[in-house]
């Protein structure tokens, strides 16, 4: 394998997360010993038919599993946590985070049937070494407990790995970021900054959950029947907050989701839910009055499967929303994922459920989690780096970061690619290599690139169609029987099916009377010739080169 790094050099390494949103997955090297911060998921699109989940491909970092010291995780968000269930057994590493985090991460390594995993909690303002790494967790708020930014140190100099923060000053869970500590890590010189882009161009402060508090009570006066309110199921500050409105407004919660039992469960063993009430099971729906309900429902991004998109289509076994009722989007939208998400609110509104979004609504139902410029421009002036490195966000962010950078008189930024290998030290900041990255889907129960010939399978006849012959003839190139002959996704013009099947049962027939009779039979060319027949006729008459396929069988009589 080729030498990517160089023993007497510090290097970092984005293998997800950059110039995309979620799948985060970041490397650090120093005398050949690897530190791995994060192991997200992200959300398939439309490019990935039948895939919900992306992952990072951590074959770079397998193929030299024997260098990895440790993974530490910042937060317990699944775009930083949630691959980590599946690729352990590749990466068969110790893992660090906030107990917090850990609590949830047993969850999903129990969940996926993973076991002996050495998990490790670390704590703000107690450093630790890995191999050649002093790494010392630094408090930071945001919209799940006990988010970690990371200072990370070897005797080349140090670097801050921000994780996702804002600068919050009332939270409802934790405390403020840590800025006395920011400063002062500051003042001991910073080679880089690796920080969140996802509002780097967004002007301002993201705002504060406290406030969300006051909204969501205030919306749910406006509203009769039913609500329910989804989020991601991991912002546990938002679930405090909707309960305490719930209380507010005499409703009991109700937790719908899976992720959601699973994410509460995490916070009640930490002891961040002890001053609530206990939210009920999903079978209380029955017993109580309408007005009487708050649903905190999974499914803020669309997704087919998740308890919202299966109520917007009637499919859930317990909740229903009826006309009258109230869906309140206490989240924003990943990009990439609107049109699924416009899926799920036209069901709704088809059903007469009234759709509250942030945008629709005069009081404050969500606040970001991330910072915008204000809080970005802060960080800046408490850690002076010499340079800035744009993660966490797609193109569009990172180079807004790169460009406020500037205006605070940063001394260089970097917008990197996912692989781009960036030296820190010593010398100048700059990207000196690139090594391969690329994603992983989950297909159901299996695991596969995501660009695998059953997607792209998938994908060409979300577009084209399918045409699929059989048929069965004797050595005279007699048809016994029937052609069987089916296709799919494909429409003749005034709808007229039965005349296209037909054009198309004659086409094989003709290329049968073609071959000539001296013609040394074989199955797989005849049926070629007839694929390809089959193929440029639809493409001639329908403007579609579907997927054709063509079975054959030759049977003595």
């Amino acid at each position: 394998m080729r030498e990517v790094f160089k023993k007497d050099e510090f290097y970092f390494v984005p293998l997800g997360g950059s110039e995309e949103f979620g799948v985060n997955f970041n490397l650090y090297v120093h005398n050949n010993e690897f530190l791995l911060i994060d192991c997200g998921i992200g959300f398939a699109d439309e490019r990935y038919p039948g895939i919900d989940l992306l992952l990072p491909d951590p074959k770079f970092v397998e193929a030299n599993k024997d260098k990895i010291k440790g993974l530490i995780i910042t937060h317990a968000h699944e775009d930083h946590i949630g691959a980590v269930a599946y690729l352990w057994e590749r990466l068969e590493c110790p893992i660090y985070t906030s107990k917090f985090t850990a609590a949830v991460l047993r969850r999903k390594l129990d969940q996926q049937g993973v076991d002996d995993v050495s998990i490790h909690v670390i704590e703000p303002k107690k450093p630790f070494k890995l191999a050649s790494f002093t790494v010392e967790p630094v408090h930071v708020a945001h919209s799940v407990p006990e988010a970690l930014s990371l200072l990370i140190t070897t005797d080349l100099g140090s670097v801050i790995h921000s994780g996702d923060w804002n600068l919050d000053q009332n939270p409802v869970t934790g405390d403020k970021t840590d800025e006395k500590r920011f400063r002062e890590i500051g003042k001991g010189g910073v080679l880089a900054y690796i920080g969140d882009s996802t509002n780097a161009n967004v002007a301002g402060f993201s705002g504060s959950e406290s406030d969300v508090a006051k909204g969501l009570s205030e919306e749910f006066k406006n509203h009769k029947g039913r609500i329910a309110i989804t989020i991601f199921s991991s912002n546990i500050g938002r679930i405090i907050s909707i309960a305490r409105a719930a209380q507010e407004n005499n409703r009991s919660v109700i937790l719908v989701g899976r992720s959601l039992h699973r994410m509460v469960g995490a916070a009640r063993e930490c002891g961040y839910l002890n001053d609530l009430p206990d939210f009920l099971e999903e079978d209380a729906l029955a017993e109580l009055a309408p007005e009487n309900i708050v649903m905190i429902v999974t499914g803020s991004q669309g997704e087919h499967r998740a308890a919202l998109a299966k109520i917007s289509r009637g499919d859930h076994r317990y909740a229903r929303l009826t006309a009258g009722d109230t869906v309140i989007f206490s989240s924003r939208s990943i990009p990439g994922n609107e049109r699924r998400i416009n899926t799920v609110k036209n069901a709704l509104s088809a059903a007469k459920v009234n759709v509250v979004t942030p945008s629709s609504t005069e009081h404050k139902i969500h606040v970001s989690g991330h910072p915008c410029q204000g809080e970005i421009q802060d960080m800046l002036q408490w850690l002076k780096p010499h340079c800035l490195i744009a993660v966490h966000g797609e193109r569009l962010q990172l180079d807004a970061q790169a460009a406020l950078a500037k205006e605070c008189q940063v001394n260089q930024s970097i917008v990197p690619n996912n692989g781009s290998v960036i030296r820190l030290a010593p010398g100048q900041v700059e990207v000196v290599d690139h090594v391969e990255t690329g994603l992983l889907a989950v297909d159901q129960r299996r695991i596969i690139p995501s660009d695998h010939q059953t997607i792209t399978a998938r994908r060409k006849l979300q577009y084209s169609g399918t045409v699929h012959a059989s048929l069965v003839l004797d050595h005279d190139l007699n048809i016994l029987g029937k052609i069987k002959l089916d296709n799919v996704g494909l429409t003749a013009q005034d709808g007229a099916e039965e005349a296209l099947h037909d054009d198309l049962v004659d086409k094989v027939n003709d290329i049968l009377d073609e071959i000539p009779e001296d013609y040394i039979l074989d199955e797989d060319e005849i049926a070629e010739n007839i694929r390809i027949a089959l193929r440029r006729y639809v493409s001639d008459m329908l403007g579609i080169r579907p997927k054709v396929s063509v079975h054959v069988t030759l049977l003595d009589v």
